[in-house]
């Protein structure tokens, strides 16, 4: 494992850095600063911008060779994070909490630690990782005219006041697609100059505001229909297996979303966030998974295999089934029996 110690919250500090261990490029346009690299540790970008008031953004597209430890030891500042991960998942580890976390895809996540303490995030191998942090300075950003501070909930204001020099706070919240939208959108701006920094920070202010409703949601327990919360994510994690033990029957939308609890929208929004498919292409892959399996370990005919996984249609299932794998499905079983 490689252990990369950084102490700055300086975006362009940061990237410098994790060059010493990362032996990328550096380079600066238009305000941004970029590091990529491209060689035995991995490959990756990592991008940062700086704006008034004390916000910055630190972007990762990464994908590391072996487990990356990055440390973050900080002694002259509390920033307040606001973190979402797009692609992949990270592992959390801080002085107050007992044992590591893991940060997933899709999840809100706004913390910010006592002063003089250490963060370490480790990026798994051999995994693509996109992870956005927005970093809050609060004493800048109170300094800031029509800050509103005073609006937000009583336990996410004290993380922008003097109070989190001691004392650590933590949402570790729901599951929400609109910020991942909006974060796609910021990823995908091809304006240059000061065009383009003016929409980086147009949308980082809009990120920010989704993340804090998302919280003040979570807090209030409002349920949005683009946010699903960790139970929702476990009901639709468990169905997966009610689906394969019940592959014969119908599998519709409506029918799943009623076993559950959910509604249509959230069950799909669900199955985005775990499974990046719709339910219907979920249900599909997995009958041609099971499909497979019966024409490699079984004797049964593909039409008893087309009824066993509940199609109606044996040309149909024969279309899907070199769509996916490129050959039929007499032609697979007369291939794996020669």
């Amino acid at each position: 494992m490689q252990k990369i110690e950084i102490n700055s919250v300086d975006g362009a500090e940061i990237l410098k850095q994790l060059n010493r261990h990362l032996n990328g490029e550096l380079t600066q346009r238009w305000g941004e600063h970029i590091l990529e690299f491209n060689n035995e540790l991995g490959v990756g970008i990592v991008r940062t911008i700086a704006f008034d008031w004390g916000v910055s953004l630190v972007d990762y597209d990464v994908n590391f060779v072996e487990d990356t430890k990055i440390i973050f030891n900080i002694e002259n500042a509390n920033p307040v994070e606001f973190i979402f991960i797009s692609e992949g998942k990270l592992e959390y580890i801080n002085d107050s909490e007992e044992r590591p976390l893991t940060f997933e895809r899709y999840q809100n996540i706004i913390i910010s630690t006592k002063k003089l303490s250490k963060e370490t995030y480790v990026f798994p191998k051999a995994a693509s990782v996109k992870v956005n942090f927005i970093y809050v300075l609060p004493n800048e950003y109170a300094k800031k005219k029509n800050n509103n501070l005073s609006y937000l909930s009583e336990s996410l204001f004290s993380a922008f006041t003097e109070e989190n020099k001691n004392s650590p706070y933590k949402h570790y919240g729901n599951f929400n697609l609109k910020i991942a939208d909006q974060i796609k959108q910021l990823h995908d701006s091809h304006e240059s100059g000061i065009v383009r920094t003016l929409s980086i920070e147009g949308q980082l202010n809009l990120i920010l505001a989704m993340q804090m409703l998302e919280h003040s949601n979570y807090e209030n327990g409002r349920a949005l229909p683009e946010s699903l919360s960790k139970e929702d994510i476990k009901k639709i994690h468990n169905l997966s297996g009610y689906i394969i033990d019940n592959i014969s029957e119908p599998l519709s939308v409506s029918a799943l979303a009623t076993r559950v609890g959910l509604s249509p929208k959230k069950l799909q929004l669900g199955f985005k966030v775990l499974y990046s498919k719709s339910v219907n292409e979920y249900v599909r892959q997995l009958k041609l998974e099971i499909a497979r399996d019966y024409i490699k370990n079984t004797n049964y005919s593909i039409s008893e295999i087309v009824y066993n996984i509940g199609f109606k249609s044996r040309s149909y299932f024969s279309k899907i089934f070199f769509e996916r794998y490129g050959i039929l499905p007499t032609d697979y079983r007369k291939k794996i029996k020669a």
